[in-house]
């Protein structure tokens, strides 16, 4: 299977399957369109990607409140911005590596949950020291 990717200025789209037009995606339910990837953030890729762009924004405005020799105080509350940003963006991934990766190997047992454990509890720890 080939796929073709479709790229703008500085934005990138998912890869879809050359022969699966574009429209019978956009027209299928949400619970009928299988996610694209391995992974529990693959089934919203684009709702994330669109989040990471706004943030990305917030964050190239901050470049440019500097450049233009903004007040301190209006700098920090767009660096607060942008930080509630990817703490939501970072909650809302964990949620779905919890609902997605811990739980298939919750229910594959074995090892590989105690891994998933420990790498989501490090994920956490490394959360919350931000």
């Amino acid at each position: 299977m080939t796929t073709e990717s479709v790229t703008g200025a500085g934005e990138s789209a998912p890869e879809l399957p050359a022969e699966a037009p574009a429209e019978a995606l956009e027209e299928a339910p949400e619970e009928m369109v299988k996610p694209q990837g391995p992974y529990g953030y693959s089934h919203d890729k684009e709702s994330h990607l669109k989040r990471l762009r706004r943030i990305e924004g917030q964050l190239r405005g901050l470049q440019r409140m500097v450049e233009e020799d903004v007040y301190c105080i209006d700098i920090l509350t767009q660096v607060s911005a942008s930080t509630k940003g990817l703490q939501s963006f970072a909650l809302r991934l964990l949620e779905e590596h919890l609902r997605h990766c811990v739980a298939a190997a919750a229910v594959g047992g074995g090892p590989e949950i105690d891994e998933k454990v420990a790498e989501a509890t490090a994920a956490i720890a490394r959360l919350l020291r931000t």
